[in-house]
C-alpha cells in the first residue's frame, strides 16, 4: 500500500505524481469489488483526485486574483505617472530590438 500522503506544502506536480501512482496501482489490483485491497486503493485514489483538484483550483483562483490585484496596481500607477510608462516601453522596446539583431 502507498505510504505517501498529501502535504499542504507540496506542489502540484508531487500530488499529481501521487494521484498517478494511485491509480495506475489500482489499475493493476484485481479489480474484484470483493477485495478489500481494491475498495481501500479505490478510496484513497477518490480521496487524492478530489484534494488535488481543490489544490489546482485554489491554486489558479489565487494566480488569478494576485494578476488582476497586479494589473489594477499598475494601471493605477501608469494612470499617475503616464511618462514612467513611455520610458519603461522605450527600454523593452530597446531591449527587444537587441535581443531580435544579436540572434
Amino acid at each position: 500500500m502507498l505510504k505517501k500522503t498529501l502535504s499542504s506544502e507540496g506542489s502540484v506536480s508531487n500530488d499529481l505524481a501521487l494521484m498517478t501512482d494511485t491509480l495506475e496501482e489500482l489499475l493493476k489490483s484485481s479489480g474484484d469489488l470483493s477485495d478489500q485491497r481494491y475498495i481501500d486503493l479505490k478510496k484513497k485514489a477518490e480521496q487524492i483526485l478530489h484534494d488535488v483538484s481543490y489544490r489546482v483550483n485554489k491554486t489558479s483562483n489565487d494566480y488569478y486574483a494576485n494578476m488582476k490585484k497586479t494589473a489594477y496596481c499598475m494601471d493605477d500607477y501608469l494612470h499617475e505617472k503616464p511618462w514612467h510608462g513611455v520610458g519603461i516601453g522605450a527600454v523593452l522596446g530597446l531591449l527587444a530590438g537587441l535581443l531580435l539583431i544579436h540572434r
